[in-house]
């Protein structure tokens, strides 16, 4: 099982970049994009709850992780619920946009704000 050009786009909109031979082994393991996604979150998950949260130096600087730890959680539960719909073809499969009247545009019809 390759992991295909489509499904290595969604996996790096997901996760940022990273490896793709690393995905792909991943991909074969696991069976499915969004196994591969979600295993990928709980290991930056557990590194971040491995180091503390906040530190600070006082006077100097302050380094919070709160958020970025539920940031990874909350993406976690976006793609399993996403999953569970049966819904990944559509965030894999890219959506082509059209330029109208100024705005970019779904070719379904539906205009983007901006």
């Amino acid at each position: 099982m390759m992991l295909t050009d489509a499904e290595y786009a969604y996996l790096r909109s997901e996760l940022g970049d990273v490896d793709r031979g690393d995905l792909g082994m991943r991909y074969r393991r696991l069976g499915s994009v969004e196994a591969v996604a979600v295993e990928v979150l709980r290991e930056r998950k557990a590194a971040l709850v491995a180091d503390p949260l906040a530190v600070t130096v006082q006077g100097v600087a302050t380094a919070n992780n709160a958020e970025n730890f539920r940031a990874i959680e909350r993406q976690m539960v976006s793609i399993t619920e996403t999953a569970a719909v049966g819904d990944v073809a559509a965030a894999i499969l890219p959506v082509p946009l059209t330029h109208e009247r100024g705005h970019m545009a779904m070719r379904t019809g539906c205009s983007l704000p901006g």
